[in-house]
């Protein structure tokens, strides 16, 4: 799964239904219920519950709604940030908090993606970025923000205080994230990374590239490249400002300043003293452990893992979460393949830690359950009470956490209540839960979570005698007045078997508190008017009752929404310019005019074929038709344009456009065969192929150093020209791409010294056989006792037979700088006598380490390397060893 995104459907109508309405599809334990009691919302992404009964809801583009209660059938909006918001893929208002001692202090906090780049002013791109080849295309670069807004009663007073504005980000995923205040009053907030979920990114993107200034700046190429997704890793280098993307921050509420015990409150640098923890891919929700200073973590990964961390004490010490290094516990393929130092240094030093909790997309979270496995995107964390509610005891202390891709909720139980959650002890909460993008616990103790398609839902315990299910079936609810309904509710169901065939029907045709029907159906005819509200009650042996609505519109018909192009069964190419276009018609009011027109661009990710999730990318409200350029996605994917028409009585219809890519195979080989190489987010032996979307780009690496069959290799080239780590752009055809490997060296056992220009035998065993000998205390030095001849001084190998040679190792003497080489040159020859031109050249630094000179295949059997001058520029030269890289040879 590449990022966490959200649905795209949503009522035309806001209603809350009162009281609450059981939703049928999900699955719970036995004694629990789901409730919907919000409806008509618009994309909504976080729910806060206030001390004084009130509900916040924040609307990923940019609004916040206010209800008195669960039972307040109107909200009111409280705030309207859309004009700075940017609303794009995953991109919006996605953080809210309130002050913990609100209404008191009536702050309420907002995290939300910011519509312009760093150092403009919002609104840029309007949630457009189709003049910069799309929200994907590298080039509509944003930023975050975090604010706080002051209420006064249910609306906002006053202006937008902005506490922090950073976040960089270059693509439409891995945004900002979640907000917490901790028991120790201190505001929370992630981010994430800001990077491509499409390819290995390390800041090498865009055009022009690297719009984000990560350093060190230029053609950001391994292994000292920056930027990209090791921006989660940038508070490892001080020497440069270290950014906030893919991090937890623990801020001062009331600045936005570190807060004063953070672990890094002494660097010079305001953002590091900011960040409590970092190496986050998409930290999207957070929650902190009840009675803790504990920030429990849930990061979004790319293919492979789901991540649940921990991070048990923010002011100890910074906490280092590994991405994009790591993907769970296991090194992250596509990263490590591109040999980056950020990388390479913590798979050497270490120092990251592993997630409490991971989950491969690939497996069940519980054994045996019924959520479904491919796709994955951690979307909800949230504690239940150590004490209190009406759940059973072992829920006490658990962690309930959400995956909105496979529209489920797992319990994570300490194994005595109040204790640690227990990675082992998992239960399925809700399978087929409802697009849950968010969890809270709200009043009494019960789960909330949010439904992206635009509802909010509360799970119930019920210890004893259970409710009934009401079931409302009506038809039809709209046509030409008089209008006859028929209504059945024989569906309906009670658990318990002592209610089984006793349940009793209350209907109310137009909600106006009068029982106008007992029977399990019944008819009713309404005149002209409306809209219209009938209520069915069911109650069981013990009055225990359930109710459902459904809305009626008398003399009101639906229209009918057309899409005109693109046509049936077209189908594109990454970065293609796609029109659309489209009308509507009304039974009641003929055509209906562009303002009645919404549509919406929604991007299915799949794991498989038929195991898709959806991001919605773009929206266009009020017109007949646009265009936009073709997102770049992996495969498979494909798009749909929803087109949805609402008369002037409200009542709408939808209609969809499915858009197909045009795929391409790429195979990948090696030579020789059977070595790896990373696509993507995966390394792979060769040969393998994937299908791709045409116009797609896709990150490439030849894993090196690797070994196969007992010998180590090295990347020593791509078919095509490109370089070790390099981005493919897909062909229309199908293309095969070859990565060529050397052995690391040559045996030193193969090769003998066929001469040395100088040696010291006298002063010191200073032969010129000790640079075969294997080892690091001997070397061979140039006369030094009886006379000093300058340089340049020469040795050469005899490889014993004719190979293609790639490269050349130096090991400087280990003792002192003494000789060491500086400025060099190297030969290749067939014979030992035509030598050519230096097949390289440089100059080497003053250290131990081994240093290398590396070139194209040259096939000789004679190496010679000439040493032209001395670190500190004396008249000898020295070697403690020699080896030689070489192409394998064809027989």
């Amino acid at each position: 799964m590449s990022a966490f995104s959200v649905t795209a459907l949503t009522a035309a109508l806001l209603t809350v239904l009162a009281p609450p309405a059981p939703a049928a599809a999900v699955v719970l334990p036995a004694g629990f219920r789901e409730q919907t009691v919000l409806t008509g919302l618009n994309q909504p992404m976080n729910l806060e519950f206030a001390p004084d009964g009130r509900i916040f809801v924040a609307e990923k583009a940019g609004r916040i709604k206010v209800f008195d209660s669960i039972a307040d059938p109107t909200p009111t909006l409280f705030a309207d940030l859309s004009a700075n918001v940017h609303n794009q893929n995953d991109r919006g208002l996605l953080g809210l908090a309130l002050h913990p001692d609100f209404p008191t202090q009536p702050s309420v906090y907002v995290l939300y993606t910011y519509d312009a780049p760093p150092g403009q002013v919002a609104p840029v791109w309007n949630d457009n970025c189709s003049a910069v080849g799309g929200a994907n295309g590298g080039r509509c670069i944003v930023t975050g923000r975090l604010s706080v807004l002051q209420a006064a009663g249910d609306v906002m007073t006053g202006t937008e205080q902005v506490l922090l504005h950073d976040w960089c980000q270059q693509y439409p995923s891995h945004s900002i994230g979640d907000l917490h205040f901790g028991a120790d009053g201190m505001l929370y907030a992630s981010s994430g990374d800001g990077a491509s979920y499409n390819v290995v990114d390390y800041g090498q993107l865009g055009s022009p590239i690297n719009p984000c200034a990560d350093p060190p700046g230029g053609t950001m190429t391994p292994p000292t490249a920056e930027g990209g997704a090791l921006r989660s890793q940038d508070v490892r280098t001080p020497a440069d400002a270290a950014g906030l993307d893919g991090t937890i921050l623990r801020l001062d509420p009331l600045t936005g300043a570190a807060a004063p015990d953070n672990p890094a409150i002494g660097a010079a640098d305001q953002n590091a003293r900011r960040i409590v923890a970092y190496g986050l891919r998409n930290p999207y929700r957070f929650a902190m452990r009840p009675g803790t200073s504990e920030v429990w973590i849930g990061d979004v990964g790319w293919n492979t893992w789901e991540e649940l961390n921990r991070l048990t004490s923010p002011t100890a010490g910074l906490t280092n979460f590994g991405w994009p290094c790591f993907e769970g516990a296991p090194r992250q393929g596509g990263y490590d393949g591109a040999n980056v130092n950020l990388c390479e240094s913590l798979y050497t030093g270490g120092g990251q830690t592993a997630p409490h909790y991971a989950y491969q997309h690939s497996s069940t979270v519980v054994a045996g359950e019924t959520c479904p496995t491919g796709g994955s995107s951690t979307s909800g964390v949230a504690f239940y009470p150590t004490a209190g509610g009406d759940y059973p005891a072992a829920y006490q202390g658990a962690v309930f956490f959400a995956d909105y891709t496979r529209d489920c909720i797992w319990a994570m139980q300490p194994a005595a209540p109040g204790g640690v959650p227990v990675a082992a002890n998992r239960l399925t909460f809700a399978a087929a839960a409802a697009n849950p993008v968010d969890l809270a616990i709200g009043p009494g103790g019960d789960l909330y979570y949010v439904d992206a398609a635009g509802t909010v839902r509360r799970i119930r315990y019920f210890a004893g005698n259970q409710p009934p299910t009401a079931v409302l079936v009506a038809s039809p609810t709209t046509g030409a007045a008089p209008l006859t309904v028929s209504f059945d509710a024989r569906s309906s169901t009670d658990p318990d078997p002592a209610d089984q065939g006793l349940l009793r029907y209350e209907w109310d045709f137009t909600d106006d508190g009068t029982v106008d029907a007992r029977t399990p159906t019944a008819t009713h005819t309404y005149p002209a008017g409306g809209p219209y509200t009938a209520r069915l009650r069911v109650l069981d042996t013990l009055d225990v009752a359930d109710t459902q609505t459904v809305a009626i519109q008398s003399d009101n018909s639906p229209p009918d929404a057309v899409v005109d192009s693109p046509a049936a069964g077209s189908t594109f190419a990454v970065g293609e310019t796609l029109t659309f276009a489209g009308h509507a018609t009304d039974p009641d009011e003929g055509a209906l005019p562009a303002s009645a027109l919404r549509w919406r661009l929604l991007q299915y990710h799949c794991y498989t074929l038929d195991n898709c999730h959806v991001h919605t990318v773009q929206e266009w409200n009020g017109v007949a038709g646009a265009s936009f350029p073709a997102p770049d996605h992996e495969y498979p994917s494909y798009l749909e344009l929803s087109l949805t028409a609402t008369d002037s009585g409200g009542l709408s219809a939808t209609t969809t456009r499915r858009i197909d890519p045009r795929t391409v195979d790429l195979t990948f080989a090696s030579s020789p065969a059977g070595l790896q190489v990373a696509v993507g987010s995966t390394v792979q032996t060769t040969p393998f192929t994937r299908t791709v979307i045409q116009g797609s780009e896709n990150t490439v690496s030849g894993v090196t150093p690797q070994t196969a069959g007992g010998t180590t290799y090295v990347f020593a080239g791509w078919s095509d020209g490109g370089a070790q780590t390099h981005v493919i752009t897909a062909p229309a055809t199908p293309q095969t791409y070859t990565a060529t490997f050397v052995p690391e060296r040559l045996p030193q056992s193969q090769m003998r010294v066929r001469s040395v220009d100088s040696a010291e035998t006298a002063g010191q065993n200073g032969r010129g056989t000790n640079v075969l000998d294997g080892n690091r205390t001997t070397m061979w030095h140039t006369q030094w006792q009886a006379a000093d001849p300058p340089p340049p001084h020469e040795i050469q190998l005899d490889l014993g037979a004719a190979q293609a040679v790639t490269g050349l190792y130096y090991l400087p003497r280990q003792d002192m700088p003494n000789g060491r080489i500086a400025r060099y040159e190297v030969y290749v020859s067939a014979d030992g006598t035509a030598w050519g031109s230096p097949v390289a050249t440089g100059t080497w630094v003053n250290s131990t380490a081994e240093q290398s000179a590396t070139f194209p295949a040259k096939t000789g059997r004679y190496v010679r390397l000439r040493a032209l001058s001395e670190v500190n520029g004396r008249a000898w030269t020295s070697a403690a060893e020699l080896n030689v890289a070489v192409a394998p040879r064809t027989r």
